[in-house]
């Protein structure tokens, strides 16, 4: 009975660990073809979920679009990594099938070398990757085409712009469907296009990125800075920089807004890209916008920028011949807690980088509604511009900062039903009837204090590759305009599409321990260096009062002088050595205690838990044993 009784089990035991194989294989089978398009995105900013605006544009597709995906397996063979980006493509693509209902295909393709695919490749654009010394190209590009034989084109997937691969995708297919782009309405100072504006002191340039992301989507009209009125096609403006306008210009530009238009505009008490185009000169980074804003409720404050504590970027300074890391607190990197995300056009943006933004306010008699869009936090400040020109001192502007504990408005949308501000029209063209004092509607104006963040430099870099040049955004600076102008135009096509790349993500709490131990010692360091500075100025004094090579002009007294003078400078630097040590030691605990947790905190807890079980275990075994039950 003893011998059938282990048999029993141990056929028991087999018998159970193979119907547990096959139940999981059949669920694994059944599991597959079932729920092959349900996905669980658990990272936090959901790096892996379709957007918003990839699913709306989808949803309402009626036009057939069919991608071809040129990726040549002998390229995967020589670089794995290029061949999971290519299933990454399939995969995603496959996706914009399921979702599309069809209207969108996709094609795969094979170029090997020498084939009639590899021409049909190399004829849609396609870019070639050399493959070592024998002269055959390797290629991974896409083209989309529609039903008449518009084409757009990703020549070459680079890996740099994985991250931004959604994005790509959605918009060739949002402008091989859309017939007819919104007509945007560009007012600019600067030469955003490429162009010159007037008076400035540069010689040519390229267009701006921004520009090209608002090229590829709408349909760009550039008003001159004297034009007398706004063409009628035009449903949205984007004023930047606005400076020199002529009269009638902002006469045409109020009465658009009052007769139900909308408007994208971009000022600037301190526009730095302004003032380098122009020598340096102070007046051009100050926008001429004051007569409209302020009949439309706002007002920009003059002379003053704003800083803050709590998003200032990190640059590289020069401290007397050495290149030190220091945070400006005038270039910010504002994220999600200073958006609102209440807002359908910032609800999936991660941070704006902004560069001595002007401060936005409203006006106490107005009758709009001034409805903050991104502000600062309460470790902000006004600051003087003056102090911020020619060449800042960004350590003395960290060092002397104070925060006011108050909320400054960088961008705000502006609604309600405004007055002209005119009371008649400024020329002869315009009749008293035609002349409108109050809005139809309200209106729908988006103001923004800084005309800087719209340049390449503050929010992307740009890459060359193969002879295509690409952008990598490391700011949502970009996206943040397409969605406000889809916005204003009427549309949400692309409203929550955006790159999902790399941001900024410090740890608060060590970014607080660092910023105060800085801060802290700047100030003992500077107090040091004016001690250090004044026995030096001494010790020079006394040496030049005397003939240190003579002896008949040198006392023990000059001796002693000396030595002390000498002796107070070591004693100085030393200090000055010991504050500088003592910099990171509140950040080296943190690090220290961070690594602990991350560790050895775990393996020590599951270890612990582990123990636990096998002594809770071994007690129920001695239990049962002692009651003759094992």
């Amino acid at each position: 009975m003893v011998f059938l009784g282990k048999i029993n089990r141990t056929t028991l035991y087999w018998g159970s660990l193979i119907f547990a194989l096959i139940i999981f294989l059949s669920l694994n089978i059944v599991s597959t073809s079932i729920f092959k398009n349900f996905r669980i995105d658990l990272t936090e900013r959901k790096l892996f979920t379709l957007s918003a605006g990839t699913k709306n544009i989808l949803s309402t597709l009626n036009e057939k679009i069919v991608f071809r995906v040129y990726f040549s397996k002998i390229l995967g063979d020589l670089n794995p990594s290029h061949t999971a980006y290519f299933n990454r493509v399939k995969k995603l693509l496959e996706r914009y099938e399921a979702l599309s209902g069809g209207n969108v295909k996709l094609e795969l393709f094979n170029p090997e070398p020498f084939s009639d695919t590899e021409d049909r490749a190399v004829s849609f654009g396609m870019q070639g990757v050399p493959l070592g010394n024998t002269g055959d190209l390797g290629y991974f590009g896409l083209v989309g085409l529609n039903t008449v034989d518009d084409m757009e084109t990703i020549p070459y997937m680079s890996l740099e712009r994985e991250s931004f691969l959604e994005y790509d995708l959605t918009k060739i297919i949002h402008k091989l469907s859309v017939i007819k782009r919104p007509s945007i309405g560009l007012i600019s100072s600067l030469p955003v296009n490429g162009q010159i504006a007037s008076g400035m002191q540069s010689g040519g340039m390229q267009r701006w990125a921004v520009m090209d992301q608002i090229h590829d989507l709408f349909n760009v009209q550039t008003l001159e800075l004297d034009a007398s009125e706004i063409p009628k096609d035009v449903g949205t403006l984007l004023i930047i920089h606005p400076k020199n306008l002529s009269e009638s210009l902002l006469y045409a530009i109020d009465q658009f807004i009052l007769k139900s238009g909308s408007a994208l505009v971009f000022v600037d008490s301190n526009a730095e890209i302004a003032m380098a185009l122009n020598r340096g000169i102070p007046a051009a980074g100050i926008s001429d916008f004051d007569r409209i804003l302020n009949a439309w409720g706002v007002k920009l404050i003059k002379g003053k920028v704003l800083g803050d504590l709590e998003a200032a970027r990190r640059v590289n300074v020069n401290i007397k011949g050495k290149v030190a890391v220091a945070d400006y607190v005038v270039w910010l990197s504002l994220g999600a807690r200073n958006l609102d995300g209440k807002d359908v056009t910032l609800a999936e943006i991660d941070h704006i980088n902004v560069a001595s933004s002007g401060i936005l306010e409203p006006l106490s008699d107005s009758t709009t509604k001034f409805s903050p869009l991104i502000r600062t936090g309460l470790q902000a400040m006004r600051i003087d511009t003056e102090k911020i020109r020619n060449q800042p001192d960004v350590l003395g502007l960290y060092r002397d900062f104070k925060a006011e504990n108050t909320l400054l408005t960088v961008a705000a949308r502006i609604t309600g039903t405004p007055s002209s501000a005119y009371t008649s029209a400024p020329g002869a063209n315009t009749s008293a009837e035609q002349h409108k004092m109050i809005a139809d509607k309200s209106i729908n104006v988006v103001v923004v204090a800084d005309t800087d963040m719209l340049h390449d430099q503050f929010w992307m870099q740009q890459r060359k590759l193969f002879d295509q040049s690409f952008s990598i955004p490391h700011a949502h600076n970009g996206a943040f305009v397409i969605n406000i102008l889809e916005n204003l135009s009427g549309g949400a096509a692309l409203i929550g599409l955006r790159g999902r790349g790399e941001t900024r993500r410090p740890f608060q709490l060590v970014e607080e321990i660092r910023q105060k131990a800085e801060r802290k010692y700047l100030a003992k360091e500077q107090e040091l260096e004016k001690q250090l500075a004044g026995v030096q100025a001494k010790l020079n004094n006394l040496l030049e009062q005397k003939d240190v090579g003579s002896e008949a002009t040198v006392t023990q007294e000059d001796r002693d002088a000396v030595n002390s003078f000498r002796r107070q400078m070591i004693a100085i630097r030393k200090e000055l050595r010991s504050v500088q040590l003592a910099l990171r030691q509140d950040i080296d605990k943190l690090d220290g205690l961070l690594k602990f947790f991350n560790i050895a905190a775990i393996p020590f807890l599951l270890a612990f838990a582990a123990l636990m079980w096998a002594i809770l275990r071994r007690v129920r075994r001695n239990r049962l044993a002692t009651q003759g039950l094992v």
